[in-house]
């Protein structure tokens, strides 16, 4: 084991701090990265605040990961020491099951193994990537491109394939009318995706505020839907919704948006489950669906996507000494996009 810096919360309703954590050893596939930056996702304050249920503490979360290999295993082969690197969500998975070997990872029958609040393999509570160094299955690591640099390519490795995940499923492309519902850490993510991949893409906010921030990200159109007449007047437009918000939504009402064959993707976590007429499924053949993260095929295929067209996350760089105000921004809607740490300043 090696002892290594990182932020975390040492017990509940505590407020972060420096500890020294543990990591395991290098085994013969294991890759060490330094980490550079991590993200800060709305996850990680749902679980740190305990309202995704109970967690095992000292808890260090984050699982928007980008560093330098620094050490390699005997037997890895796709990464050596100096290469650029990223971890997302899962650090492992049973990679038997037939989502496993499909590349659907993050799918897995006997369940993946979360970067943080999880238990790995070995029996030892995962920490995540508010630390200096992490240990993690070659499988599990990613290959950040040279065309993005590591700060921007952090929030990538969830909130980048949280969005490209669905779009890609869901066929977002020429010819389709892709609505996002939101414009945060997520949704800001997703028009750039989406209008890259060469959609027609509209935000749906509740308010004007960030109509100018839209167009800059590539929306076409930007639909303030505060007004009740806004949302009538777009019945039947879309192929795609792609809703981030994790409030109450009324559904029947989005669901009429969508043209024939439409899809309706939610990758917010709603705080109550969904009613929905039945009428409003049939009507054009609509589908509800939900989506979570990318495997790990897809989520390198987003990687060089964003790379090549140039995409990052709009960020605000932080040091360690400020993660407890930010998380406070965070659900006060106070950051313009997503949060970065610096992990120099652990």
């Amino acid at each position: 084991m090696r002892t290594v810096t990182a932020y975390g919360v040492p017990k509940a309703h505590g407020s972060f701090e420096k500890l020294s954590i543990e990591r395991r050893d290098l085994g013969p596939k294991d890759v060490l990265i330094k980490i550079a930056f991590a993200g800060i996702c709305h996850s990680d304050i749902h679980t740190v605040r305990e309202e995704w249920g109970g967690i095992s503490y000292p808890m260090v979360p984050g699982h928007e990961i980008a560093g330098i290999v620094e050490e390699v295993g005997s037997d890895v082969t796709n990464f050596a020491v100096g290469d650029r690197a990223g971890v997302g969500c899962m650090v492992d998975s049973c990679r038997e099951c037939e989502n496993c070997r499909a590349g659907e990872e993050q799918y897995c029958l006997k369940g993946n193994i979360g970067t943080y609040n999880g238990v790995g393999k070995d029996g030892q509570p995962t920490a995540g990537g508010y630390s200096t160094h992490i240990v993690v299955d070659e499988h599990f690591v990613l290959s950040i491109p040279e065309g993005i640099s590591l700060d921007v390519a952090a929030p990538l490795l969830c909130a980048g394939i949280t969005m490209y995940s669905p779009l890609k499923h869901w066929g977002a492309g020429p010819g389709k009318k892709v609505a996002i519902v939101g414009l945060g850490g997520l949704g800001h993510v997703g028009v750039k995706i989406a209008a890259a991949m060469g959609a027609e893409v509209s935000i749906l906010s509740r308010s004007d505020d960030k109509r100018g921030d839209a167009a800059a990200l590539g929306a076409a159109h930007f639909h303030a839907t505060g007004d009740p007449s806004v949302l009538k007047s777009l019945r039947g437009t879309f192929d795609l919704i792609v809703n981030t918000v994790s409030g109450n939504l009324p559904i029947d009402t989005y669901l009429s948006l969508l043209r024939l064959d439409g899809v309706m993707a939610n990758v917010g976590v709603a705080p109550e489950p969904f009613q929905v007429r039945f009428s409003s499924l049939a009507g054009n053949r609509r589908s509800l669906t939900g989506s979570a993260i990318g495997g790990i095929r897809e989520t390198q295929e987003m990687l060089d996507f964003c790379a090549e067209h140039g995409l990052g996350a709009d960020i605000e760089l932080i040091s360690s000494h400020q993660i407890n105000e930010a998380y406070d921004r965070v659900v006060n809607s106070d950051v313009r996009y997503r949060f970065v740490i610096d992990a120099a300043t652990f």
